[in-house]
């Protein structure tokens, strides 16, 4: 069975594993000094973070395969969604693990992995620590230059929209409420949707 697969840059990694641990409910499966994963089962997902090349934000999105049947079933779709940008990348090392990877880039320009993990290396890329250099995550060269950072539903400081986002950041994307207002609950509409939200911030646009 396929699994999501979410990999976000980040700051603080102390900070920010405290924060996941809390949402998910459960330490990270994985913790390096430099990496931490959560493999949860309901949503099923592989979620991870890492301070590797310093950006902040969705460093990539993707979905992981079970066995290399699957990986092709994945890599069949990527082709039929934009077969000009799929990459192949066989035995690739990185994220503490050895893969063999399909990429591809998004209208957005955000990088999607498909992968089939294969097993373990020692380091973030590599089973040598010659060779482990401070390079951003995963992503093939011309991925990276073609991938930029993108947000709905969350802040996002690399976006300057908003809808319903918190009024405490300083720039939002889409979704959570804007003005502080004391009732608990709001019905909010974005994406397309009315939603019952629990916060002390909503919106008093009409």
């Amino acid at each position: 069975m396929k699994r999501f697969h979410v990999h976000l840059g980040v700051a603080d990694l102390d900070k920010s594993i405290r924060f996941y641990s809390g949402l998910f409910g459960a330490p990270p499966t994985v913790r390096k000094d430099d990496y931490a994963k959560w493999m949860i089962e309901d949503p099923r997902v592989n979620f991870a973070i890492s301070t590797r090349g310093g950006e902040v934000g969705v460093n990539h999105l993707g979905l992981q395969a079970d066995s290399a049947n699957e990986l092709a079933g994945i890599r069949e779709r990527f082709a039929v969604a934009d077969e000009a940008s799929l990459q192949d990348e066989p035995g690739a090392n990185c994220c503490y693990a050895k893969s063999d990877k399909h990429w591809l880039t998004d209208p957005q320009g955000i990088a999607w992995e498909a992968y089939h993990t294969l097993g373990g290396v020692r380091y973030f890329n590599s089973d040598s620590a010659d060779a482990n250099a401070d390079s951003a995550c995963c992503t093939p060269a011309q991925i990276t230059a073609s991938a930029s950072q993108a947000s709905c539903c969350a802040p996002a400081q690399a976006s300057t929209s908003a809808c319903y986002a918190p009024a405490s950041a300083k720039e939002t994307a889409c979704c959570a409420p804007t003005t502080a207002q004391p009732a608990p609950q709001t019905i909010a509409r974005c994406c397309g949707q009315l939603s019952l939200i629990t916060d002390s911030e909503t919106d008093t646009s009409p």
